[in-house]
């Protein structure tokens, strides 16, 4: 079972990814982890990646593609978080599926107002220690913007910053709205309301996925 996660950043798809990987036994795959991973290594890849996306910018799709098609290559099943993010990145997606005698089952969208994307961005920090995530808004420390478990400061990712959240909310309109619309006109598109609490969410996924599994 093939699985696409798409959504506006901050509307939890990853979370719901990985709630799929535990609860179906099937691997989980973020464009986004591999980035950060290559980034934290200072790697030629994370070195690219970091200044476009400390400019608010998107990975070009070439370069996307190639790491997604490395990494499904020899997989029969997948849950990936947030790609494909343009149409040039769904078709060229959906061939290499289809030449590796696999197809697309279900793509979720999550949907979020732009308020509260804007809010759980711009809130969230983060212990450079330990990992530990906060929100200012919705999970707030106990002390003012200090992590409970180590006493380290807490830091705001650059992309969290609220001019660079609002440029990519504009690129997801412009790009990756239109990814939605083709994967609704091939009836394999679910809109899933993430406004719930995360597990609320899970079982809307999760009935989708039992149903499709059933038929």
């Amino acid at each position: 079972m093939i699985i696409v996660m798409l959504g506006n950043i901050g509307t939890g798809k990853g979370t719901q990814g990985k709630l799929i990987m535990k609860n179906y036994n099937i691997p989980y795959i973020s464009t986004g982890d591999i980035f950060r991973e290559n980034i934290k290594n200072n790697t030629e890849l994370g070195l690219k990646v970091k200044s476009i996306l400390n400019d608010g910018k998107l990975v070009n799709d070439e370069l996307v593609n190639q790491i997604v098609f490395d990494k499904i290559k020899n997989l029969d099943s997948f849950v990936i978080d947030g790609y494909p993010r343009t149409i040039y990145q769904a078709e060229k997606f959906e061939n290499f599926v289809n030449n590796l005698n696999r197809k697309l089952d279900i793509v979720f969208s999550i949907i979020v107002s732009e308020e509260n994307i804007i809010k759980r961005l711009t809130g969230r920090r983060i212990c450079p220690e330990c990992g530990k995530i906060y929100n200012i808004y919705f999970d707030k420390p106990e002390k003012d913007e200090i992590c409970n478990f180590d006493g380290e400061k807490l830091i705001q990712r650059e992309d969290d910053k609220i001019e660079i959240v609002k440029k990519r909310i504009e690129e997801f309109k412009e790009n990756t709205e239109p990814v939605i619309e083709y994967y609704r006109n091939k009836n394999i598109l679910y809109e899933i309301d993430g406004e719930k609490e995360i597990f609320e969410v899970f079982n809307d996924i999760k009935r989708v996925i039992d149903d499709y599994i059933k038929k």
